[in-house]
């Protein structure tokens, strides 16, 4: 009678560890991939969310999340086509879409996928120019995007984007490139200068024209000047005035007498 308690007990004990390993909760963002005796049950095996009832000892389950994952590629040294040593880094944005091609295909998904795409980056990096790096930032990103889903593919795995987030130039390629910058700052100054003393060298020439077919003109232009320059400073200016401008005004009086 002693020993009754203490059989009770283990059996509870027994009945619980067994239950437990028979119920699994998955949440809405999880799946599970059921293997009976080391078979995928019913086809694909994927139960889940919610409550899972499993055979105890005869089946197993391995859980998978469908969230978005973010993998930080490390830098990667590269020598570009244009034969420039630079350090680049970028990240990879994927999700599971098939939870059995994930476990079964690949050991580790995750860390293959991170291999693929250390790969990925430096053999495609590796044949772009330094100027297409820079410039041509988004259509390398989605030619990176595109060669590694088409190698995680077979695993379940769909990667969705690529992001090159830093490119480390050498420090003598930096100082190149800023004197290749302000030379090319000073040579559009030069063009906008250029082309500002060209549009007004032609309205000089147009205004000179203008002048010379129209004396009165140049008359009025002259008489003008005299009144600014005498607002302006509070002396006595004499000019000399040449007799070519009193000529219209001299004819017009003349031909009012006659």
């Amino acid at each position: 009678m002693q020993q009754f308690p203490t059989i009770a007990v283990v059996i509870i004990f027994f009945v619980i560890l067994i239950l437990s390993s028979a119920i699994k909760i998955l949440r809405e963002y999880e799946r599970g991939v059921i293997f009976r005796l080391g078979r995928l049950i019913g086809g694909n095996g994927i139960k889940g969310p919610g409550l899972i009832l499993l055979i105890p000892v005869i089946d197993k389950m391995v859980k998978v999340s469908l969230r978005t994952v973010v993998l930080d590629v490390p830098p990667q040294d590269i020598i570009t086509s244009d034969n420039v040593s630079i350090k680049v880094n970028a990240v990879v944005y994927f999700r599971v879409v098939e939870p059995q091609k994930a476990i079964v295909q690949v050991e580790n998904f995750l860390a293959a996928t991170s291999q693929i795409s250390q790969t990925t980056l430096r053999s495609v990096l590796g044949q772009s120019e330094l100027d297409d790096l820079l410039s041509q930032r988004e259509k390398i990103n989605h030619r990176l995007q595109q060669i590694i889903d088409s190698q995680t593919d077979p695993w379940g795995v769909k990667v969705t984007n690529v992001e090159v987030k830093q490119i480390d130039l050498p420090q003598e390629m930096q100082r190149a490139m800023a004197k290749q910058a302000e030379a090319e700052r000073e040579r559009r100054s030069k063009v906008i200068a250029a082309e500002g003393e060209f549009q007004a060298s032609q309205r000089l020439a147009d205004a000179a024209k203008i002048l010379a077919s129209e004396p009165s003109a140049l008359t009025l232009r002259y008489l003008q000047t005299r009144r600014e320059i005498a607002t302006e400073n509070n002396s006595t200016t004499i000019f000399p005035v040449p007799i070519d401008l009193l000529t219209p005004f001299l004819k017009s009086s003349g031909s009012k007498l006659s």
